[in-house]
């Protein structure tokens, strides 16, 4: 590709794009279903940008029913070519403080009740996620961060829970002391494996709202805190995406980590035993090196 498509995928709090010239929603219907709402789409700085809550606007979706699949096909239906996705979280580090962001750059999956590949029975595939973030895009958004006075942590590892309840103060301390996890949300995972599979370059921006339950003085996750500290989150947020167009340009060069070629040598069933019905639902995902694009 050579123009850039910037996708946001907006999570708590963050539900909608301010500034974007020629502003509108648009239904995309994917092979896996609906996605969690209507695409945003505009331009900003002359760069063209796609939005998508990813509980849907009213947040009706819960982390386990988000339609994940169906929302990074219709992201890549849109030609997006970066993906950056905005999500609350909660911190094991002291000095990753509510208010803070952490731009992740690995995750820990114990997510178990979602659907994690656009692979599968008559064409299996498999990818690398041993870098599960693209380090070009995670710079421009830690720039972007650094650039709104916000306070950013460049890197971190998050821990992908299923939910929606929050862990209780064994399994903090669990992720915190033994597995040496940075940070814990539930909406990562298996977004940014699916990403990966459909060559999108993808960064997480991780916004803290509180110490999980491991902290002696935070004994446990306050619902009425987190809503405060997301207010505050959301408008930085916005601000870090209004200057993303600015860092990352309009014009789109091959990314140098190999994200928007991470299928080249991953497809493992022989072109003449893959189910038609199934490379047709890759069609948007895979059709480069499936040849039905």
């Amino acid at each position: 590709m050579d123009k850039t498509v910037i996708g946001i995928i907006g999570g708590s709090g963050v539900y909608q794009i301010e500034g974007l010239e020629d502003a509108r929603w648009v239904g995309v219907e994917t092979p896996w279903g609906e996605p969690s709402d209507k695409v945003l789409t505009g331009t900003l700085d002359g760069v063209a940008m796609v939005f998508l809550p990813r509980h849907g606007r009213g947040h009706v979706h819960s982390p386990t029913t988000v339609p994940y699949r169906a929302n990074i096909d219709a992201m890549k239906r849109m030609g997006v070519t970066d993906i950056v996705s905005v999500s609350a979280c909660g911190s094991f580090r002291e000095e990753m403080a509510p208010g803070d962001f952490v731009i992740v750059d690995q995750f820990i999956d114990r997510t178990f009740a979602r659907e994690k590949s656009f692979f599968g029975t008559g064409c299996v595939a498999h990818v690398s996620v041993a870098h599960p973030t693209c380090p070009r895009l995670g710079k421009a958004c830690f720039e972007a961060a650094k650039a709104q006075g916000v306070t950013v942590h460049d890197g971190g590892t998050y821990l992908a829970m299923e939910g929606p309840q929050f862990s209780s103060a064994a399994e903090s301390k669990m992720y915190r002391e033994a597995w040496g996890a940075d940070v814990i949300g539930m909406t990562n995972m298996p977004e940014a494996k699916l990403a990966r599979e459909a060559e999108i370059c993808y960064a997480s921006v991780a916004m803290i709202t509180d110490y999980d339950s491991w902290h002696p003085d935070h004994g446990s996750v306050d619902i009425s805190d987190i809503i405060a500290t997301l207010g505050a989150n959301a408008d930085a947020a916005r601000g870090l995406v209004a200057r993303l167009p600015g860092l990352l340009g309009g014009a789109r060069e091959p990314c140098p980590h190999g994200c928007d070629r991470a299928l080249e040598y991953a497809i493992m069933t022989a072109p003449d035993h893959r189910h038609p019905e199934v490379v047709a639902r890759l069609d948007a995902v895979a059709g480069r090196v499936l040849g039905s694009t």
